[in-house]
């Protein structure tokens, strides 16, 4: 891990291309949102607050497990929202 600033990109890029790729399946397929849509966003939004929340915690500890920790979250994460997109 490099730094936080290079952990929130990534957080922000990841999540970002999961909720673009919705909506690219929204456009090919019925060209508005869907209920299942709607939650798999929700769930990425849900999933961006709690990571980026986690990473500007003060007193971690561990620094560096820490940091691990929640890059592991995010790999985590966006397996199962793309599994989501590609159950749609």
């Amino acid at each position: 891990m490099a730094n936080v600033r290079n952990l929130k990109k990534d957080i922000n890029y990841v999540l970002g291309d999961i909720i673009e790729a919705v909506y690219l399946f929204e456009m090919s397929t019925t060209g508005k949102p869907t209920e299942q849509t709607n939650a798999i966003i929700d769930e990425a939004l849900a999933s961006f607050d709690s990571l980026i929340a986690k990473v500007n915690a003060k007193k971690t500890g561990n620094t560096k497990a820490h940091f691990k920790q929640i890059s592991t979250e995010l790999e985590q994460s966006a397996t199962q929202l793309i599994a989501k997109i590609n159950a749609l």
